[in-house]
């Protein structure tokens, strides 16, 4: 039998259930509480007040599987906007950009020569405006290629953030080879549905793993950026940071944009630097639905809300 994560994150390719969702006012209310809105003016609002409150953000704009060259250049002017929005700001690296390769063209024929194309000038404008991109990870089969491009990138511009999935056997490995002098490593936990072969399946096994590359990436000389929402492993995180004598400014905790505020703020209180990641963007429903698979009270929030808003 399928688990819920797999089944949600197999509604995330129904064309007709999108239709469904999309259209329906009661899931654009839900959808608020996770997406900055669908334009860049409303998304640098919520970066105002987020930055205001003392925490660092990163925006994605939304969108992935581009399926022609045209969209993955409409996906980097989306971000060349998002670094001009973000100028005035003078934030500098309190403000970043994250973004998928595969909405940059990874998966078209000659992919990984496409996105790096079409990146390249997103990092430069980061770079000019004193901020800088890190490179979301997908699903297992896109791996060695956003590796790849990330290593590219890196030539001019070592700052160039990665992420890394903890559920991934390889991950270990990945983050000894990532945990190196000016490098910046996100790890999560993973939200893709991968099969035993790749990946960790129980919660304990993964939660194991993630400690693991954790301790790796806080013994390196890199900057390591714990993507997580588990007390418990932000715990481990402070706990990890006090031993091996970390400062303030040589980590961070990042967590998505509307999942857990209190305890942001409450963690930036205590002198934890936390970065929220802030979606925005028309094409939210792929990024929706896995925030639903990922964590069961997601879901519950969003059919109590159908129920509940009139």
């Amino acid at each position: 039998m399928l688990s819920q994560k797999a089944l949600l994150l197999g509604a995330a390719r129904r064309p007709a259930l999108r239709r469904v969702l999309v259209g329906t006012p009661l899931t654009r209310q839900v959808v608020d509480r996770f997406v900055a809105g669908e334009t860049l003016p409303e998304a640098l609002d919520v970066v105002r007040r987020l930055t205001g409150e003392g925490l660092a953000v990163t925006l994605d704009h939304l969108g992935e599987d581009v399926t022609d060259r045209a969209e993955a250049q409409r996906s980097r002017d989306a971000y060349l906007a998002a670094l001009d929005g973000l100028a005035p700001l003078g934030l500098g690296r309190r403000a970043e950009v994250s973004v998928k390769l595969s909405a940059f063209g990874q998966a078209l024929p000659g992919g990984s020569d496409v996105a790096l194309e079409l990146v390249r000038p997103v990092v430069e404008a980061a770079a000019a405006i004193g901020t800088t991109v890190t490179l979301d990870m997908e699903d297992s089969s896109t791996v060695d290629s956003t590796l790849g491009v990330l290593a590219e990138l890196r030539r001019d511009h070592p700052e160039t953030g990665a992420v890394l999935q903890a559920a991934l056997h390889r991950t270990e490995d990945d983050a000894r080879a990532l945990a190196t002098a000016g490098s910046r490593v996100r790890l999560v936990k993973g939200a893709y549905d991968e099969p035993p072969s790749v990946a960790f399946q129980g919660r304990d096994d993964v939660d194991a793993a993630y400690a693991r590359c954790l301790g790796v990436l806080m013994r390196g000389p890199g900057y390591p950026m714990v993507g997580s929402h588990d007390p418990r492993l932000v715990s481990v995180a402070q706990r990890l940071a006090a031993e091996y004598g970390r400062t303030p400014d040589s980590w961070e905790v990042q967590m998505l944009y509307g999942i857990r505020p209190d305890e942001q703020r409450r963690l930036t209180a205590e002198g934890v630097c936390v970065r929220a990641y802030v979606p925005y963007g028309a094409d939210w429903y792929g990024y929706f639905v896995r925030r639903l698979a990922e964590r069961p009270a997601n879901l519950r929030f969003f059919l109590r809300s159908l129920v509940t808003t009139s």
